[in-house]
């Protein structure tokens, strides 16, 4: 049995939305929680709708090969979001508002202005926006007319001239050009902040003088963003991204949004002015894009968590050479908790020492001003052979690092981009040195990106090494990467301490369940323990399923998507997972097979999905160092003891909260960074 995986992800942006309704979250990390939801669902809308509607449209025979049979999805999926956005709105509406309002703050959301705020608006309006406003007057016909930008935001507006004709007419509310939130004057105590939106709405009147405003209604179009890239294409793929890249925002539409109470007769007129179809429409608010509520203004009221600051790893900082420590000690970092200086610290020496010769390194998403980008140019003008596996496909990311590879190419770094259907997701480096005739090479495992930005709020695991293994065969998946092919499955390429997907990972996990299988069969203690962000290949799914009716304990902490469905009598019974959502973002990838100390531990990039085991260069990494064995195993236990921020995933495709009776409150995030502080 199989769970839809886009439900299964809405059930994450649920459990997103409950952080949201938590009392006991500041109040300002609840907004936050309700603009990742927003965020989350606009890219839902991008990327998997479109998905969903073409699956569905598929015969039976082939919705069952895909392992999607379920004919009502799409109904169930657009239930499930009414259901999540009424939710969205109760909170808003009900606890997050009056908690402003408790502690200060009035938020104009769909209310009557203060007239002592009008003058104050409309000065705003003048000098600060109406640059920015670009009115346009529909004529309902497709063909030539105006087309709305994805993701950005419009008011449509009805008019009427002296003569008593009706036009329609679209004005862009620049939310890109200047801010979505504005503070206004404090009144009797309260300080005020209104929406970008209606400070165009209540100034109307100077962008249309001498017409009637008979209607305003907002709207937001989101466009299908995925990048379809032939097979069998030719050319320079940097160009061909590109191309791509200025077509996504004129994609085809996924879904349109449009304000509750437009009427019918403007909503097909616009269904024709804009080319998209009754099921494109979808109802909402006055207000759309509330990701934005990310930046709400800040009065200094201290409403949001106490920052931790991230643990020095002061035995690497104080080295003064990271490249002295790892011949004699693996480094195992565990971010957001402790610092992501070593890292840093690994690059920007590599750029400067004199004995190193070569740096190789695969990059997915970087930082917009990457610190590890500017060593390795350093590195390159140092002359230093420089090779970089850019990923120019990364979803969202390709304009950054198009333009990073732009700046790579001219201070003369070699360049590796992927073939048009593989991409290169592993997150692994490797440093070669050249000292008194002495060969060394060092290495960095991540289970997240080389992004500083991104290793302040996300959970993730970095090992660094001078194992000889390990190197080996960093060395020989590098060498394969530099291949002038299309990355097909090269059979005579050896890993043993690393699971590379395409080549041996996938028969190395199953070889991993089936001997947990025999141990269990045997009588003797068997048990899997993962954490990983995406749960979703099926073959895997049923490997689980075969060991979990086998006798073999399954402890699953699955962050997003999980297709598999526990407790099932006589399928699942033996399978429990969890899902944790707290003020970082889950994101490390652990997988322990065993219970005792000669348990398996590998930890890495790959998510346990079609995509990553067979349309992607995954690197997972078996932990030899005891020290770190021990570390990831206690880091999974104390996630998987949260009885705080963790919900049991149920058969019947619910999650309900832990129920924590008269025990202690346990918060795995809270509980890691004591024991790493402890332990400094």
């Amino acid at each position: 049995m199989m769970y839809n995986r886009d439900l299964s992800w809405l059930g994450f942006n649920l459990r997103v939305l409950q952080e949201a309704a938590d009392a006991d979250v500041p109040l300002y990390e609840r907004l936050k929680f309700l603009s990742i939801f927003s965020s989350n669902l606009d890219e839902f809308f991008r990327v998997r709708y479109p998905e969903v509607i073409a699956l569905s449209l598929l015969g039976k025979k082939t919705r069952k090969e895909i392992h999607e049979s379920d004919k009502n999805v799409v109904e169930k999926i657009q239930d499930e979001i009414n259901r999540q956005l009424d939710f969205f709105g109760s909170i808003l509406h009900n606890e997050i508002l009056p908690s402003l309002k408790q502690n200060g703050i009035i938020f104009y959301y769909n209310e009557t202005i203060r007239i002592e705020h009008l003058p104050e608006i409309r000065e705003i309006f003048l000098s600060n926006i109406l640059s920015f406003i670009q009115p346009i007057y529909l004529d309902g016909k497709s063909e030539k007319g105006f087309m709305p930008e994805n993701n950005k935001l419009y008011l449509v507006i009805t008019l009427e001239d002296i003569n008593g004709t009706l036009k329609q007419a679209i004005v862009n509310i620049p939310s890109e050009k200047t801010k979505r939130f504005f503070t206004l004057t404090p009144l009797d105590g309260f300080d005020y902040v209104i929406f970008l939106d209606d400070i165009v709405r209540e100034n109307l009147v100077f962008i249309f003088p001498g017409l009637k405003i008979i209607g305003v209604y907002s709207i937001k179009l989101n466009r299908d963003a995925e990048i379809h890239l032939e097979d069998d294409y030719r050319g320079n793929l940097l160009k061909k991204i590109e191309g791509r890249l200025k077509k996504r925002d004129f994609g085809l539409p996924s879904r349109f949004l449009f304000q509750k109470g437009m009427p019918l007769n403007l909503q097909m007129f616009l269904i024709s002015a804009f080319n998209i179809t009754n099921d494109d429409m979808f109802p909402g608010g006055r207000y759309h894009n509330l990701k934005d509520l990310s930046n709400f203004p800040d009065f200094n009221k201290h409403l949001c968590y106490q920052k931790r600051k991230p643990l020095s790893s002061s035995h690497v900082m104080n080295s003064g050479d990271i490249f002295d420590i790892l011949p004699g000690d693996d480094i195992l970092l565990h971010l957001p908790y402790q610092s992501y200086n070593p890292v840093l610290s690994f690059f920007n020496q590599a750029a400067v020492d004199i004995n190193v010769s070569d740096i190789y390194i695969t990059l997915y998403r970087v930082a917009e001003e990457s610190h590890i980008i500017n060593a390795l140019i350093s590195a390159a003008k140092n002359g230093k052979n420089v090779v970089v596996f850019i990923e120019l496909k990364a979803r969202f990311d390709e304009a950054n690092n198009i333009r990073w590879s732009r700046i790579m190419k001219d201070a003369g770094i070699k360049l590796i981009y992927s073939p048009a259907l593989i991409k290169v997701h592993s997150k692994i480096a490797l440093v070669r040195k050249k000292k008194d005739g002495i060969k060394q090479s060092f290495a960095v495992l991540s289970t997240g990106n080389f992004n500083e930005i991104t290793a302040q709020f996300y959970t993730d695991h970095v090992l660094m090494t001078a194992d000889k293994q390990i190197i080996k065969e960093l060395r020989r998946l590098f060498k394969y990467l530099q291949l002038d092919h299309h990355f097909n499955k090269a059979k005579d390429i050896e890993f043993k301490s690393l699971l590379v997907s395409r080549f041996n990972m996938k028969e190395e996990l199953k070889n991993l369940i089936d001997k947990e299988i025999d141990k269990a069969k045997q009588g003797e203690d068997a048990l899997i323990r993962i954490k990983v962000n995406n749960l979703e290949e099926p073959g895997f799914i049923n490997q689980l399923y075969k060991a979990g009716k086998a006798g073999v304990k399954i402890n699953l902490i699955v962050r997003s998507i999980c297709c598999l469905v526990p407790g099932i009598p006589g399928e699942s019974e033996n399978i429990v997972v969890k899902r944790i959502v707290d003020r970082y973002l889950e994101h490390s990838r652990i997988l322990i097979f065993g219970t005792k100390e000669n348990a398996e531990v590998i930890m890495g990039s790959a998510d346990l999905m079609t995509r990553n085991l067979y349309y992607r260069i995954e690197a997972d990494v078996r932990i030899k160092n005891e020290n770190c064995k021990k570390e990831l195993i206690k880091y999974f236990t104390k996630q998987w003891d949260d009885n705080d921020k963790a919900v049991m995933l149920l058969a019947n495709f619910q999650q309900e909260k832990i129920n924590v009776g008269n025990a202690e409150k346990i918060n795995a995030q809270q509980s890691i960074y004591n024991f790493l502080e402890t332990r400094q």
